[in-house]
């Protein structure tokens, strides 16, 4: 296994907990549209692909026949199991897989779904041929997850404290960076939502169980920063110059395998 993956197993194998409860997973607009739509498609199989905590199994159980919770990270797995389960739903099956290679035979799910994960992808071309040959032809492919700005400073910006609080992100790609990327593996891009998101400082460092000093470095690094970063990712400084919250975004998009 390589270094990135090892960083992902590392980060979430000592946080699965966290993860059930933080807020920005468990809940939010893109997660309620996500489950607009599958309420409506009633799909008969659906892959949930790098699963987390189960907030998207756990959310589109009652509308799919099937569902298939697949993560790398085994803690994670057992954290979403419990979770979903002692939800009441028995229709989640629970896999050990890569999304960069899954091992499912060609054209199986009627849905595939990938929600705040595909920034911890070192190949995400791999990861979007292996979605398109799992995907049944007609079948669509569902990516949520925050977004870098289009301008170079400020996508440089985000991804660099991202991965200062975590060294499992490996990037957060440019909506037009993914747009290119799933139509190049042969997907076509139906709808594109975006949604405005804010990040609470403690809770985004809590949520991984940073140290004092790690706190501190991305305090610091925050509050250097120039008048337009911190217009443009709307950091909140108090008066004793704590961090508060600042702010990023994050897509929905929905594709179709022709």
């Amino acid at each position: 296994m390589n270094n990135q993956k090892n960083a992902v197993q590392q980060t979430f194998s000592s946080s699965s907990q966290n993860y059930v409860k933080s807020e920005l997973h468990a809940k939010g607009k893109d997660l309620a549209a996500l489950v607009t739509e599958i309420s409506t498609l009633k799909p008969k199989s659906l892959l949930d692909i790098a699963v987390g905590a189960g907030h998207v199994s756990n959310a589109v159980a009652p509308y799919v026949e099937k569902v298939t919770a697949m993560d790398l990270t085994d803690e994670m797995l057992t954290t979403a199991e419990a979770f979903i389960t002692g939800n009441g739903h028995q229709n989640v099956q629970f896999e050990r897989g890569d999304a960069e290679s899954l091992s499912y035979e060609s054209d199986w799910f009627d849905v595939s779904v990938c929600r705040i994960a595909a920034h911890h992808f070192e190949h995400p071309v791999q990861f979007l041929d292996s979605v398109h040959r799992v995907t049944k032809s007609g079948g669509r492919f569902y990516l949520l997850d925050n977004t870098a700005p289009e301008i170079d400073e400020y996508d440089h910006f985000y991804n660099e404290i991202e991965k200062m609080r975590d060294p499992s992100h490996y990037r957060a790609w440019k909506k037009s960076e993914w747009i290119a990327m799933i139509e190049q593996s042969g997907l076509v891009v139906e709808h594109l939502e975006r949604y405005p998101k804010v990040f609470q400082f403690d809770d985004w460092c809590e949520r991984l169980n940073l140290s004092k000093e790690l706190r501190q470095e991305l305090t610091e690094r925050l509050k250097d920063t120039t008048v337009e970063q911190k217009k443009k990712f709307n950091i909140d400084i108090d008066e004793s110059g704590a961090v508060k919250s600042f702010s990023g975004e994050s897509v929905l998009i929905r594709a179709r395998k022709l």
